[in-house]
């Protein structure tokens, strides 16, 4: 019933665990007669002639093994042992556990492995799939680990499909969120493929849980992408709010490198105006100040719209200046008192948060700068010490 009810939502690959599974679910039953296969491992070697119990694989293999080595590995194993031991003809005393639905050789690497804990490369490219079901159902965390990373790091847009369904089975949060970003960003491939079809026909609440997750990867992009486009304004007015501080207390007469100037000529003239570190923002600043002044329809109805932005930068300005009575700035002070006077300028919600987002991007840049010359600095010192040294 468990393998008819679920066999017609899944992949032919993703019916292996299914199998694995009816190997704790179904009755055991003996088989035929031992064809002589041994369990050494490179780790652990048992005798196996003592051993009291074997594992019968689809092929009708049975490796022999030990109750102990098998319950302290296996919770599922222990109860599994715990129950009582049925007669079968030809099978002795011993006990049978039939592990049926995965390929003989991926029984036999997983028996190995309660053994001696031990995985190379070359089985986890033949048997992960197979093994990260057996070690789900028989709750073996330690095997179950190393597949998911094993499975992970073997995605492809063909086994995607499959390996997600089988990572849903086998509760493996990792591999279906890998396998959900992989169908994400490969999302035109992986429509083309078989497993994709057979999903949409027989599965369609997984395809629509996909759907959904690449619809949020796509919203979350645009979230990050708007507040990035954000930050990156309110860091241009801190700039621009340190070039207008620059401009009116230092004064900005030579924008651009200061190597332009003459040293021998010109050096009481660069002192006096340094350019701003920011060349574009100061420049821009100096034109949009000039034409401030000279404007004549900065006082008309319809106004000037290069000089409403220079009102609006004078008035950010005001509201971030904490020394109002000795700032240089023109109409900081003015604006000062318009604020506190003018109630609905006050409770302007919104050029509230302009002002405390453009304050943060000030003090991050205050921060990052001051990181960035202690690196500077530290680096010159180190190259002087070598200079010094000759090293």
């Amino acid at each position: 019933a468990l393998s008819l009810s679920l066999s017609l939502s899944l992949s032919p690959k993703s019916l292996l665990i299914l199998f694995a599974m009816e190997a704790v679910l179904f009755p055991v039953t003996a088989t035929k007669e031992d064809d002589g296969y041994s369990l050494i491992t490179d780790k652990v070697s048992h005798n196996l002639t003592a051993s009291d119990v074997e594992v019968v694989t689809s092929g009708n293999r049975r490796i022999p093994a030990h109750s102990g080595v098998l319950a302290s590995a296996s919770p599922v194993l222990m109860n599994i042992m715990k129950k009582p031991v049925r007669r079968y003809r030809g099978c002795g005393s011993k006990r049978v556990i039939k592990i049926v639905g995965v390929p003989c050789d991926a029984v036999s690497v997983f028996i190995s492995f309660l053994y001696s804990s031990s995985l190379t490369e070359d089985e986890m490219e033949l048997y992960g799939i197979h093994l990260l079901a057996l070690s789900h159902v028989y709750m073996v965390t330690d095997l179950k680990q190393r597949c998911s990373k094993g499975v992970v790091q073997r995605l492809t847009a063909e086994n995607v499909v499959d390996v997600l369904q089988l990572g849903r089975l086998c509760d493996a949060p990792d591999v279906c969120l890998r396998s959900m970003r992989l169908v994400q960003s490969k999302f035109k491939t992986v429509e083309k493929t078989e497993g994709w079809k057979f999903l949409q026909e027989h599965d369609p609440f997984l395809e629509l849980d996909i759907l959904q997750f690449i619809d949020d990867a796509e919203s979350r992009k645009k979230r990050r992408r708007r507040h990035r486009k954000e930050q990156n304004l309110y860091m241009q007015l801190s700039e621009a709010m340190e070039c207008i501080e620059h401009i009116c207390t230092q004064g900005c007469t030579l924008v651009g490198p200061t190597n332009v100037a003459d040293n021998n000529t010109k050096s009481t003239a660069v002192e006096k105006s340094k350019p701003c570190k920011a060349f574009s923002t100061c420049y821009g600043l100096q034109l949009l100040i000039r034409h401030f002044a000279v404007c004549k329809r900065r006082s008309n109805e319809k106004g000037c719209l290069r000089c409403k932005r220079m009102l609006q930068l004078l008035r950010l300005h005001s509201s971030i200046c904490d020394q109002p009575e000795s700032c240089r700035v023109p109409l900081c002070r003015q604006f000062k008192i318009r604020g506190e006077q003018d109630k609905k300028m006050g409770k302007d919600t919104k050029w509230k948060l302009l002002v405390r987002r453009v304050v943060s991007a000030k003090a991050i840049s205050s921060l990052c700068q001051s990181k960035k010359n202690k690196y500077e600095g530290e680096a010159e010192r180190l190259i002087r010490l070598r200079e010094k040294f000759d090293l």
